[in-house]
């Protein structure tokens, strides 16, 4: 006889509405500091939009309290997919009346971006925005992180979506379980499990950057933003940037600490590691992504002092090593998929004398973070799938009839785990080809269409600035670039592999 979970009301309700009454009671957090700097119009926004969030969240409640779910892991997908692309139009009402000088659509386009920690800014002028604004743009663009931290173990690992298909725990036979919940638990108990196992994590590794960053200088709001969007890879800031904050290099040094978290699962977590390989200098993505950050700006260090060699001139060291600092710190912002640049990083690319150094920051940013992370991107553990593929098939070239000895090297990866990050590429690829070909269409140049598209698919919106020849002014698109521009958003946050699998009827079957 199967065993039946006992479950409370709460978690008997769609997961989706679960999480509108959330972060309907969130905006009263903005409402309230509104209120603590006299900006009582925007106050009365948050408190009537939560109000009336809560009240239908309460009715919907009531009238659905008798019925049992019924579609499982593929129920909660749904929600998660419904969650970037209709939550946002209800978050953005608030931020639309306390603002009164944009359109819904811009609202619209900016809760999307917030929500899927993409951080593509909308607005331009940060000064134009009132504060408990820039506060709840920060604060959606962090519960959205936290949701994809709760939704890669409790929802995209059993699936094995999200990265967890080029795992060895999504191989077939090893497992794929989460804080000791099967593929067999009941999802809604291990949604649970994995919120009490994460969420004290990520607020308390929130809370301890925030008081590190009031501590380096910076402002309450700007600490606690920036805090916010570096656990979530959003690059949201009020300032426009961290070159506008106070805290200086000392801040950055703080963040740059903080952003490890997006290079590997295993930073806070061991649900990606088979037994006994949960040590983080053993694995494969912490490695990479150090390797890229150490490595890419020594090569732009270098080829500065090569060509003031030729030329018989140099500066002083302290500029130099200053420069090093910003290509390192922006090197690990983009392949982290967060976005902020470093205030010394026009004297890192002045010194590499690359005449485009945002292809640098495009290909970091395609490359991602780590997988079941915050980070978006192709993902560093699919890139390290690859890359032992084509060693593999070089070696045989060499030596046809040879039998694998990666051993070690592939106790993270599971069988087929190069073919599966191989066809995720490709679809990343179709992807990314749709959307130049869209923004193309309506109008923008080619070299704007690649870099609008590589930033809304990767979740880096900040590309649109640090990543282009000229920074493209994002409110002056038209409607339908914006349309676009949302929907790769939510495709570059749910993967495409997730969104086939919503569109299969046989895994709604199953």
């Amino acid at each position: 006889m199967a065993r039946r979970h006992k479950t409370g009301p709460l978690l008997r309700l769609p997961l989706f509405l679960l999480i509108t009454g959330i972060v309907s009671a969130s905006m009263y957090v903005p409402a309230i500091f509104a209120v603590t700097v006299d900006d009582h119009h925007s106050a009365r926004a948050f408190f009537y939009a939560g109000t009336l969030g809560l009240v239908v969240v309460t009715l919907v409640a009531l009238a659905l309290a008798g019925r049992v779910p019924r579609h499982g892991d593929m129920g909660q997908l749904l929600a998660l997919a419904a969650t970037f692309a209709v939550l946002p139009v209800f978050l953005a009402v608030p931020a639309h009346e306390a603002i009164r000088t944009t359109s819904f659509l811009n609202a619209y386009f900016d809760m999307v971006s917030a929500v899927t920690t993409t951080g593509a800014d909308v607005f331009g002028d940060p000064r134009r925005l009132p504060e408990a604004v820039h506060l709840w743009r920060a604060q959606v663009g962090w519960m959205g992180g936290l949701l994809m931290w709760v939704a890669a173990s409790a929802i995209l690992a059993p699936m094995s979506l999200g990265g967890f298909e080029v795992t060895a725990r999504g191989e077939p036979g090893r497992g794929a379980s989460v804080s000791g919940l099967g593929k067999a638990a009941d999802p809604r108990q291990r949604l649970v499990r994995v919120v009490g196992t994460l969420a004290p994590i990520y607020v308390g590794l929130t809370a301890v950057l925030w008081l590190s960053l009031l501590l380096a200088g910076d402002r309450s709001l700007v600490a606690l933003c920036h805090a916010m969007s570096v656990m979530a890879t959003s690059g949201i800031s009020p300032v426009g940037g961290i070159e506008g904050s106070t805290s200086g290099i000392a801040g950055e040094f703080i963040l740059f600490l903080f952003l490890a978290f997006a290079l590997s699962r295993l930073t806070f977590s061991s649900d990606t590691a088979v037994q006994g390989g949960a040590k983080l200098y053993h694995d494969p993505e912490f490695r990479i992504g150090i390797l890229i950050v150490t490595g890419v700006p020594l090569l732009l260090f270098l080829r500065h002092w090569i060509g003031a060699y030729d030329v018989d001139a140099g500066e002083d060291i302290l500029t130099g090593l200053r420069a090093l600092w910003g290509a390192m710190f922006t090197v690990l912002s983009f392949l982290t998929t967060t976005g902020f640049v470093s205030s010394d990083w026009a004297d890192a690319h002045g010194w590499s004398g690359l005449a485009t150094p945002g292809v640098i920051l495009l290909g970091l940013a395609v490359m991602g973070g780590g997988v079941a992370t915050t980070a978006g991107g192709v993902r560093l553990l699919r890139v390290y799938a690859l890359y032992l593929a084509g060693l593999r098939e070089m070696e045989r070239l060499v030596h046809p009839s040879s039998v694998s000895g990666a051993g070690g090297r592939m106790a993270r990866i599971q069988r087929d785990g190069a073919f599966i990050a191989w066809v995720f590429f490709m679809l990343f690829a179709l992807s990314l080809a749709l959307a130049v070909m869209g923004f193309a269409a309506t109008g923008a140049r080619f070299e704007d269409a690649i870099v609008l598209s590589v930033a809304a698919l990767s979740t880096t919106g900040p590309l649109t600035s640090a990543g282009a020849e000229v920074a493209i002014d994002l409110g002056t698109l038209d409607a339908p670039a914006k349309i676009i521009f949302c929907a790769a958003m939510i495709v570059g946050r749910l993967e495409t592999l997730a969104i086939i699998a919503l569109l299969t009827t046989d895994s709604w079957r199953r």
